[in-house]
């Protein structure tokens, strides 16, 4: 029988998984910027500009490559 490898030791979720944690994540002090975006937008995105959802884009783009790997590895091909 052919088993699929755990979804963690697959390089591409190694490679997310690092980049969600670094990328998605920096800078860490205060807060981890993302956090302190997806607050802004949850409390309305009053003042938002385009560079603003540009940032929320590219420190979210890890976070979503990594959910979407992870649902695809799930549920994809078998």
């Amino acid at each position: 029988m052919n088993q699929k490898q755990p979804l963690w030791k697959q390089p591409t979720f190694q490679q997310l998984t690092l980049a969600s944690l670094t990328l998605g994540l920096a800078p860490f002090v205060p807060e981890p910027h993302l956090l302190g975006k997806l607050r802004w937008v949850l409390g309305g995105a009053v003042g938002m500009q385009l560079v603003d959802w540009g940032d929320l884009l590219m420190h979210g783009a890890p976070w979503l490559g990594l959910i979407g790997f992870s649902i695809w590895y799930r549920f994809g091909k078998k």
